[in-house]
């Protein structure tokens, strides 16, 4: 087994209960006060983990395009938050999290575009299937 298949199956896991959560959490909230809740909670525990692990060592090492890469990422990762929390508000899981999930067939035609991953016929088939599952559940 692949050393990454373990993490992200976990991550999907984590992810599916994050749109459950996040639905029950979110009523009686404005979105974007329940995500920026959700963001303290991460910060914390992603820089005790970071801590607690001693990655924080590599800090002084980090290159300013490292630094403006990772930003550019964080940001994206907030707007794609604030985004996901206002559409959970306003519509049921069972229809915002599968178009949530149309970034996997985006994120490989970035990866292709942009980082020069190869495209066979299994991914693209994949990621078009990805594409044809969230238009027929949130239909």
């Amino acid at each position: 087994m692949a050393p990454w298949l373990p993490f992200a199956l976990l991550s999907a896991v984590f992810a599916a209960l994050t749109a459950i959560f996040a639905k029950v959490g979110i009523k009686g909230v404005d979105s974007d006060l329940a995500t920026a809740i959700r963001t303290v909670v991460i910060l914390i525990l992603a820089w005790g983990i970071a801590i607690g692990r001693g990655a924080t060592a590599g800090l002084p090492e980090l290159s300013g395009r490292t630094w403006l890469f990772l930003g550019l990422s964080g940001l994206a990762t907030g707007a794609s938050w604030l985004c996901y929390f206002r559409a959970l508000k306003l519509g049921p899981v069972s229809k915002v999290a599968p178009i949530d999930k149309l970034s996997v067939a985006l994120a490989i035609g970035l990866a292709v575009m942009f980082l020069g991953e190869s495209l066979n016929w299994r991914t693209a088939l994949g990621a078009g299937l990805i594409v044809a599952g969230s238009v027929v559940l949130a239909l």
